[in-house]
């Protein structure tokens, strides 16, 4: 399995099946093989996560075979009208057009994360599904918040049952200040996985950095996305 970074959320996946461009809205798409698939999956509607203009890059560019897997919470105007779609719900099971199964999982902001089982690959991308604290909301708001992450997170595991995901997409987003690591940190505390990319930190690469720093026992499980 192949990574790219692409920008902000928006990674490509390459497998040996085809291609999975997941909550892209902007940046550079390397060359691909055109005859190859691509999945278009977008988590939900924020801009930051999904543009439609993004069918018109893939066509561009020659791509023969594009599909689209889009959160229900994204409008049906904003949906492709020349490439096939499944819209996708939290908490459901699916097969993607190759034969892969998807399962999502209930954001606690808008939309779903998704688990991808392709052949001996599995991967994760959270979308926005973080452990969203802030410094200034109650107290008890910030803990029925982490409830609601942890839970999804728990429903991760039970849905690995032990399996190690080749790789993981995860928030890491320096808005939170002290508590920018709380989503990452569950999160490697309680699903194992070989590589880990930081994602949704809004043009602070050094983030990363400084979560190395506080927590160096996963120095081999975090892959920087950018150089720091």
């Amino acid at each position: 399995m192949n990574v790219t970074y692409i920008h902000h959320s928006g990674f490509l996946i390459e497998t040996e099946s085809c291609y999975y461009l997941i909550d892209y809205f902007q940046g550079s798409i390397p060359a691909l093989n055109p005859g190859k698939p691509v999945i278009v999956l977008a988590s939900h509607k924020h801009h930051d996560h999904y543009q439609k203009s993004v069918f018109n890059i893939l066509t561009d560019m020659g791509m023969q075979h594009i599909y689209a897997v889009l959160s229900r919470d994204i409008p049906s105007g904003a949906r492709p009208e020349d490439v096939p779609c499944l819209p996708v719900s939290a908490g459901k099971h699916y097969e993607l057009p190759q034969g892969q199964e998807l399962v999502t999982f209930r954001s606690t902001d808008v939309g779903v994360a998704f688990l991808i089982r392709d052949g001996q690959e599995i991967f994760y991308h959270a979308g926005d599904l973080n452990d969203w604290v802030w410094s200034e909301e109650p107290e008890a708001d910030n803990q029925r918040m982490t409830e609601k992450y942890q839970k999804q997170i728990d429903l991760l595991a039970q849905e690995l049952d032990g399996r190690t995901l080749t790789a993981a997409f995860v928030v890491l987003d320096p808005r939170q200040e002290q508590d920018y690591d709380r989503g990452m940190l569950y999160f490697l505390q309680h699903i194992s996985c070989g590589c880990v990319y930081p994602m949704h930190y809004w043009e602070q690469p050094q983030i990363m950095a400084r979560f190395l720093r506080e927590y160096p026992q996963y120095q081999n499980r975090i892959k920087l996305t950018q150089p720091v």
